[in-house]
């Protein structure tokens, strides 16, 4: 697809996930503060947020801080993550992050991604939904499993790496739109385009995507 095509292309597509998904342009984990949207991001690696938002409330009764999570034993959170998958190494990860916050950041979560990622359990997602959520900072876009699928089929990326996914999405749209293009992406796939099955017959983009199984219907290419 020619780089001007590309473009309208990919802004049609912004524009139909908007209008079916706006009120999904947010983070799904429930937090009040960067601290504990970055521990809930932590906490939902290979976990679905629903899991996360059902355990954090009790973690964030208990530890109301960073200074206080800093002073906790990793085997202290156990009784409140252990219905998470690997909950021992994300409690330990959350533990020592909040040492580090405490000791070379001054209580502060940190604000870039290269000093967010120096936390252990930290790559370069989490770091990018925390900015973006948290301080409305725009460095990259958060790309997980749904935007790998939905981004591959719909033309947007050509790749299963997420970097270099980020990197093709970041061309393409204006720095603006990173994080609602990552939210959108992950919407649609939750709605319709799951990894293990494309339901194209509801989805808003079965017009234009060219991996639609009505494609034929559309008249024309994308």
């Amino acid at each position: 697809m020619r780089h001007q095509n590309r473009i309208l292309y990919a802004s049609r597509v912004l524009g139909l996930l908007k209008r079916r998904y706006r009120n999904a342009m947010h983070t799904g984990l429930n937090h009040e503060n960067p601290w504990e949207l970055l521990v809930a991001t932590m906490l939902s690696a290979q976990a679905q947020d629903r899991q996360v938002n059902l355990i954090t409330p009790a973690l964030f009764r208990k530890y109301k801080s960073i200074d206080e999570f800093s002073s906790a034993r990793p085997s202290d959170l156990y009784r409140y993550t252990r219905s998470i998958g690997l909950y021992r190494t994300k409690s330990r990860n959350i533990v020592n992050a909040a040492r580090i916050i405490r000791n070379e950041f001054k209580l502060k979560v940190p604000r870039s991604i290269e000093n967010l990622m120096k936390l252990p359990g930290v790559g370069r997602k989490t770091a990018n939904v925390v900015l973006s959520n948290a301080y409305g900072i725009n460095e990259g876009i958060a790309i997980d499993t749904h935007c790998i699928t939905v981004a591959n089929r719909l033309g947007l990326a050509n790749s299963k790496k997420p970097e270099v996914i980020e990197s093709e999405l970041m061309s393409t749209y204006p720095k603006k739109e990173w994080q609602n293009i990552s939210h959108l992406l992950i919407a649609l796939g939750r709605d319709t385009c799951t990894a293990r099955k494309k339901i194209c017959g509801r989805c808003i983009l079965k017009e234009v995507c060219p991996s639609s199984t009505l494609k034929h219907m559309a008249g024309s290419k994308p």
